[in-house]
């Protein structure tokens, strides 16, 4: 595992596709503001943590609307050999599309709508479609 990010969203996308019920994924603070982010956007059930053989680990409990998953596709935009940083004035173009962006900021992990509403920029971690 090198991009934490990358390979949390995309082991939920897969686990959606292969209509799971829960994704456990290595514990990282910046994984667990995204699971919790998710939650509140009502794209997962519940995000938990737990100790295993002394190590943490995330637990994601998936959520299905009428028998469908909560999102399919799943583009990542910052990659480390590419960090994407946007700021306050080219926000609303990221925002154009129905796609809900995760933004890494100062103050902590949001959705690309939050951080407009706050004025603030940061790194664009992926979107959810």
């Amino acid at each position: 595992m090198n991009y934490t990010v990358a390979d949390f969203i995309i082991q939920i996308k897969n686990a959606y596709m292969g209509n799971r019920k829960t994704v456990t994924a290595p514990y990282s603070n910046i994984t667990k503001a995204i699971g919790q982010l998710l939650v509140k956007k009502q794209l997962l059930s519940e995000v938990k943590e737990e100790t295993i053989d002394g190590k943490r680990i995330l637990i994601a409990s998936l959520r299905y609307v009428r028998r469908r998953p909560a999102f399919t596709q799943v583009e990542v935009i910052s990659k480390p050999s590419l960090r994407v940083h946007i700021d306050v004035q080219t926000l609303p173009t990221v925002l154009r599309d129905d796609a809900l962006a995760v933004v890494s900021t100062s103050q902590g992990v949001m959705s690309g709508t939050e951080a407009h509403k706050k004025h603030i920029g940061g790194e664009l971690l992926f979107k959810i479609r």
